[in-house]
């Protein structure tokens, strides 16, 4: 039984608003209080399917601000793994893979759009917009359902969050340097306390 790569949408503790298969909701619904009691959030749960089944979980800091280490994974990856051999949720064999968003990380999350808001993205929608269903352009931020961003240097598109079936930020200078930036600030914090 193969199942359909979609992605997962966590908005706060509003589980009921998440996208993605019924076992990719299953998964996230299941271990997301013990991800929560490490001060860390699920962004994103996906299965895929291929030589072997994988069971991808994307976890962020609560507050969003510190970068997620290997370390932090590691630690997500042994709770869900516990939590997963009790509940056994996936029939057959497959790998875990509990990872950090990255730079170009995908956009799940109400918050995650207001967050980006000023660096270019990548977003798909199921409903055509003006005869558009990808657009590529600046994120405006998001008010109330609607998030907005402008494409081309056109008059900004207003596209309903839940019409969303994809979103991600695009690699750019402007994103790598405050990337930098943030990881910097994030040594000299930690430098302070050690």
């Amino acid at each position: 039984m193969g199942f359909t790569r979609l992605f997962l949408c966590v908005k706060d503790t509003e589980l009921e608003k998440m996208k993605g298969s019924p076992l990719e909701v299953r998964i996230t619904e299941l271990i997301n209080p013990s991800v929560e009691e490490m001060g860390l959030e699920v962004v994103r749960t996906r299965i895929m399917d291929g030589k072997r089944r994988t069971l991808q979980i994307m976890i962020d800091h609560t507050d969003g601000e510190k970068v997620i280490t290997a370390k932090d994974c590691a630690k997500a990856s042994r709770q869900i793994s516990a939590l997963l051999d009790v509940e056994d949720p996936i029939s057959g064999e497959y790998d875990l893979e509990v990872s950090s968003p990255g730079i170009d990380r995908p956009l799940m999350r109400e918050k995650d759009f207001a967050r980006f808001a000023g660096y270019e993205v990548k977003l798909s929608v199921a409903t055509a917009i003006e005869g558009r269903k990808h657009f590529k352009g600046v994120l405006l931020g998001i008010k109330g359902q609607t998030v907005q961003m402008r494409c081309d240097g056109a008059e900004p598109v207003d596209i309903d969050f839940s019409d969303i079936t994809a979103a991600k930020l695009i690699l750019t200078d402007a994103l790598i340097t405050a990337a930098l930036k943030e990881a910097e600030r994030q040594a000299a914090v930690q430098d302070e306390t050690t």
